[in-house]
Formats: C-alpha cells, sequence, structure tokens
C-alpha cells in the first residue's frame, strides 16, 4: 500500500527538530530529519527567540526532507511551547523578535493585572492557572510601557502562528496555543473579549481561532521553491507541544468528565494532567491554580506545570561552563548511584526559573530548607529528579481531589521518558504505575493530526489506534512507594 509522508516541525525551548512521518494506512513510521538546539539569546536587555535563526533551521529540515523523501511530502505542520507570541502589522510585516516567557517584564504584572479584574473573575474568564510567564501579563507589561510594538500591531501570532504564516503566508490563532495565553475563554472557544477590554488591550489583534486540523492552503511559492517542497500543503496540528503531545497517550478510554488515567508530557517542563471532555472551571480548580487548556478534538486539558528537566538542563550548562562536559546517561547514571530521599526542594521556586549557577541556586534552596545540601554532582541530580518526582505526585493527588476519584495510571510521554530513572521515581513516588511511551509523542501527535483530518475533523480514537498498533511502551511499577510516603510525611 503506498504510504503517506507529512512532516512535524517540532520546536521547544531547548531545541527543535523536523520530523517525518510515513504512513501506510495501520501503521506510522517515524524518521528524525533534522535537529537543532535553541534557547534564549540576551540582546538589547531582553530574553529574546532567535527567530531568523529558527526559520532557518526549518527551512534546512525541510530541504533535507526532500532529500530523503523526493516530492512526496503531502502536509507541515508546526508545534511549539505556549504563552511566547509576536505581532504582525497590518501590511504583514513581523514586527519583531519575540520575548521569551523569562524576561524579567513581567515581574509585578500579575498583581497589577488583579488590581485591575480580581483574580477570580480572571479564572472565570479564563479558566487558566497563574503564571507571571503567561501572554496576558506580557501584554500588559508592553501596554504599561506604551510600547511602539503594541501600538503598531494589527495581529498577535502566538509562535507557532508565525511559523505557521511563514509557511503559508496565511494568519492564523489555533486553539490548544491560544488557550496558553490567559487571555483565552475556553467555555466560549474564543478570546476573552470583555475581560481584555478592561485591560486596555486592543481588541484587533486578537484574530478569529481556528481549529486543530485546519489546512492552511499550499506553501508560499518562495518557501515552496527554496525547500522543493512544491505543493505540500500546511495542516494545522495541536499546535501547542502538549496538544500534541496528549493525542499520542496510547488510551483506549475515551475523553470524559472523570478519567481514570492522566498524563505527564515531560520534557523541560512536566505537564501534569486529565483529558476532560469539557472545561472544569471551578473554585477548586482556582484554588488549586490548575488550567483549562485546549485540546485535539474539542477536549479540555486540566493541567499544572511542573518545573520538568529543566533543572538537570540547567546544570549541565553550568558544568559545561566550568569545563565539565556531562553527557545525559552520565548524569543520570551517576544519580542513580546516589543515595535517595536525602534532599528535595520546590523545583517551581521563583529562584530556580532562570538562576546563573543552577547547581548553586539547588544547593541554596536546600540550605534554606534546613535539607542536606547536595554538594556532589551526583546529589545535585539526584535532587532535582526526585523533587520533580515529589512536584508530579503532589499534582496527581490534586488532581484525585478534583475529579473526585483516584487515578489508576500515569501516562509519561515526550523526550524524558528516555530518563528511566525519572520514570521510576514517579512510579514511586506516586504508588500507581507509570506507562511511558511513546518517546517522540509530540511529533506523533502533530502528525497523526495531519494525516488523520479530513475537513477540519480529528478522530483521537483512530488516532490512539495507530499509537498502540504503531509503539510499544514500557510500564514502570511502583517498588519503593512506601519509602516515598515515609519521606514526604516527614
Amino acid at each position: 500500500m503506498a504510504r503517506t509522508v507529512a512532516l512535524a516541525v517540532d520546536l521547544g525551548a531547548s531545541g527543535g527538530r523536523v520530523v517525518s512521518g510515513a504512513f501506510d494506512g495501520r501503521l506510522l513510521e517515524l524518521e528524525e530529519i533534522h535537529r537543532f538546539e535553541n534557547g534564549p539569546v540576551a540582546m538589547g536587555g531582553q530574553l529574546i527567540w532567535d527567530l531568523p535563526r529558527l526559520w532557518q533551521e526549518v527551512v534546512a529540515g525541510l530541504r533535507a526532507a526532500v532529500v530523503r523523501h523526493g516530492g512526496g511530502v503531502a502536509s507541515v505542520g508546526v508545534d511549539t511551547w505556549g504563552v511566547d507570541f509576536s505581532f504582525l502589522a497590518a501590511d504583514d510585516t513581523l514586527l519583531a523578535n519575540p520575548v521569551c516567557y523569562r524576561d524579567p517584564r513581567t515581574r509585578g504584572m500579575l498583581a497589577a493585572a488583579e488590581r485591575i479584574v480580581p483574580r477570580a473573575e480572571i479564572f472565570a474568564a479564563t479558566g487558566l492557572q497563574f503564571m507571571e510567564i503567561n501572554s496576558l501579563y506580557q501584554l500588559l507589561a508592553l501596554r504599561d510601557r506604551r510600547a511602539p510594538v503594541l501600538e503598531a500591531a494589527d495581529r498577535l501570532l502566538m509562535i507557532p502562528d508565525v511559523v505557521h504564516w511563514l509557511l503559508s503566508g496565511q494568519r492564523s490563532n489555533e486553539r490548544t496555543n491560544a488557550s496558553t495565553s490567559q487571555c483565552f475563554d475556553p467555555r466560549a472557544g474564543d478570546w476573552a473579549f470583555a475581560m481584555l477590554e478592561r485591560f486596555g488591550l486592543p481588541r484587533r489583534i486578537f484574530g478569529p481561532v481556528i481549529e486543530p486540523g485546519a489546512d492552511l492552503g499550499t506553501l508560499r511559492p518562495d518557501v515552496a521553491a527554496e525547500t522543493g517542497l512544491g505543493a505540500a500543503r500546511v495542516i494545522v496540528p495541536g499546535t501547542h507541544d502538549t496538544a500534541s503531545a496528549v493525542v499520542a497517550v496510547p488510551a483506549a478510554e475515551p475523553p470524559s468528565s472523570r478519567p481514570d488515567w492522566c498524563y505527564v508530557s515531560l520534557g523541560t517542563w512536566a505537564l501534569v494532567g486529565v483529558e476532560l471532555d469539557r472545561p472544569l472551571v471551578t473554585p477548586e480548580c482556582l484554588a488549586l491554580n490548575f488550567t483549562n487548556e485546549g485540546g485535539v478534538g474539542g477536549t479540555t486539558r486540566l493541567l499544572k506545570n511542573v518545573c520538568g528537566l529543566w533543572l538537570v538542563q540547567q546544570c549541565r550548562a553550568a558544568w559545561r561552563r566550568q569545563g565539565k562536559e556531562w553527557t545525559w546517561d552520565q548524569l543520570t547514571a551517576l544519580a542513580a548511584e546516589a543515595p535517595p530521599l536525602l534532599t528535595l526542594v520546590d523545583p517551581d521556586d521563583p529562584a530556580l526559573v532562570a538562576p546563573a549557577d543552577m547547581p548553586e541556586a539547588i544547593r541554596g534552596l536546600a540550605r534554606a530548607a534546613g535539607e542536606p545540601v547536595p554538594e556532589s554532582t551526583a546529589a545535585v541530580v539526584r535532587t532535582a529528579l526526585e523533587s520533580v518526582a515529589a512536584a508530579i505526585r503532589r499534582r496527581i493527588a490534586e488532581l484525585d481531589s478534583l475529579l473526585g476519584r483516584r487515578i489508576s495510571r500515569v501516562h509519561v510521554v515526550g523526550g524524558g521518558v528516555k530518563n528511566r530513572l525519572l520514570c521510576q521515581m514517579i512510579a514511586d513516588a506516586t504508588g500507581r504505575p507509570v506507562v511511558a511511551g511513546p518517546v517522540e509523542a509530540t511529533a506523533i501527535g502533530n502528525l497523526l493530526v495531519q494525516l488523520g483530518s479530513r475537513a477540519g475533523v480529528v478522530d483521537l480514537r483512530a488516532m490512539r489506534q495507530i499509537v498502540r498498533d504503531s509503539f510499544e511502551p514500557e510500564t514502570f511499577e511502583p517498588r519503593a512507594a512506601a519509602a516515598w510516603d515515609s519521606r514526604l510525611g516527614r
């Protein structure tokens, strides 16, 4: 049977890649075509994303895909992280490089916003958790400075919308990424215009919201010529990377209001949540600071962010600056040999958002909390991983409370699946089996929406059957749950 080939452009905060998916009607076969690094750049007093370089890498990946697959690529779609954005002018000029969510411009903006619109009313309008990195507070920072870029803006585009515009020439705002902004009403399925007007944000910048599976047409002629992709179409996936990753969870149960399973999309962040058939905007969600983000197929991702492998990534970067080159496997092996459950810190402490020296920041938190201070490389990495597992345990317990039932299993997907030590820690910490995989969940979900949507309609059940047929997960049973219960009980 002839195979259909699609390309997933998957951009993360620490790296990006172009992945091809070949589908024969039953099985999906992946191939990583091009991989590159990413990261915020300090420039002119701001942390920005180097969009021109990212675009060059995307084009290089698309060209490489043509070399690999010839002219048989049917479509391309883009997913990225959430909350960050750029602007187009009325004449379709891109006005600025997007600013990174870790830039300090949003400090104090959450409190300033609540003086205009009370916290409970913001949550009622958006259903989103409160984090100063959210797009809303970035926009308010621009408004307060009377930034010329906001005054000149005709349309706000989230990061994947920017790349889709570069590919197709079409402006779009896809729902799953728009829903991370705290400017979107998940129950209405549109921007929270009444709230945005109270904040004095211009209505004109918020365009029509489209669903995963939408077809933006063919590539721009210049992009088609430069890449060799010809008449390939631009099909919008779940453009938030977690939305795409959740598509690839190999669960058989349909979305419901009380699901039996949860997911952890594990990478730089660990996003811990459940898939619901409708938003859950309640006082309890507000109290626990959970978020209602859009999912593929009209679903809602009820979740909460935990700082994930960012801690180890930044430790590795700090040691590299000192001339110590550790691979990920070496660091994990060191941590596996370190004594367990000695030191725990809060991975979401503001001191760990963007420290100059992550190992020293972790030691400082341990010192301040009266915990044993991890001095060695092995102890620091063990502390980081166990602290992430402990935070995931807390989030799942909160989900139990919100759903009124005990979730029976945890699906871990994404790049963090390769860290088998952390997967076992999550099983031990939560006392629940962890079904780990697929590793390439985000690319798989992206590709399946491209390959499986019909007139913009997606079938989650059919897509997950393809995942189960094509990829074999690994299960981690709890082995040390009692030790974790005892340690966290103290």
